[in-house]
């Protein structure tokens, strides 16, 4: 049984993505849908999915939560709030009440590559997060490392709240750059309420032209941060497809950079961790 903890889905023609300039965008600049998921998933060991939001958008969470509700595929949804704003709570009140409303297990607002670097550690960005906490939801971490420190004050901030860093906080990888990723991590990683995904690196490295041995020492300084037991797959696909050619790319270099892991230690990262942070079951 193997989870997918963070994947997305789009339809251009109802939303389009924003960040999709230039040719090198042509392997994703097409609809993605559900069916495309269980077409690129099959043979890989992926029985189940969290899907995540891919726009800063109330109406494509409300759709998620919908296509959760009709798809077993998918067990649980990270959609989007701004989470600066003091309407956010009241949103994702509606979240909760819509249809589908019960998959929606955790949120997220984009802090990565934001003029203000601090975003994250604004006052009404710590009280909203507070109260996602209070609410049960797990609060998802987008940072690159510019971000990062204000990430880390968050979740100071915030001790009865359980996070998830997304995509390894997207170390330069492409420029083989470890700090100050990598001390921060280690801040990061000394509070035990927040997990890692170890995802979307491959479009933070050469793409296509990537080695295994370009992401071995930000995964290994990841499991020593974050232990084994507080780590867990993400494919990011489709996002994936422009350093990639396949989701079983992905998860074959998953199965590599972990390959030290023990028996119970891959469990968790394949599925185990993900349905405890997200609180979801494997039905």
């Amino acid at each position: 049984m193997k989870i997918d903890s963070h994947h997305h889905l789009w339809d251009l023609s109802i939303r389009p993505q924003s960040w999709m300039v230039g040719e090198n965008m042509d392997p994703v600049r097409r609809n993605f849908d559900v069916n495309d998921l269980r077409e690129a998933i099959a043979g890989t060991g992926i029985e189940k999915t969290i899907l995540v939001h891919a726009t800063t958008t109330h109406e494509e969470t409300y759709e998620m939560l919908e296509l959760a509700q009709k798809d077993s595929l998918i067990i649980g949804v990270v959609g989007w709030l701004q989470i600066d704003s003091p309407l956010a709570i009241a949103e994702c009140e509606k979240y909760l009440a819509a249809p589908g409303g019960s998959y929606l297990k955790g949120i997220r607002d984009v802090a990565q590559d934001l003029p203000d670097s601090q975003y994250l550690a604004k006052p009404q960005s710590i009280a909203t997060v507070q109260q996602l906490g209070r609410m049960g939801l797990v609060y998802d971490i987008l940072t690159k490392t510019p971000e990062l420190q204000a990430g880390i004050d968050l979740v100071r901030a915030c001790p009865d709240v359980q996070f998830v860093l997304d995509h390894i906080s997207k170390p330069y990888i492409s420029r083989q750059e470890l700090e100050p990723w990598k001390s921060l991590i280690t801040e990061l990683a000394k509070f035990e309420n927040v997990s890692c995904k170890i995802s979307g690196m491959v479009t933070e490295a050469n793409w296509n032209v990537w080695e295994t041995s370009d992401f071995v020492p930000y995964v290994d300084h990841i499991i020593e941060s974050f232990t084994p037991q507080r780590i867990m797959f993400g494919s990011d696909w489709p996002v994936a497809l422009l350093a990639t050619e396949s989701y079983a790319d992905v998860v074959n270099l998953a199965e590599k950079v972990t390959s030290q892991l023990s028996v119970s230690e891959k469990l968790s990262f394949w599925s185990g961790q993900a349905s405890r942070a997200y609180k979801v079951t494997n039905q």
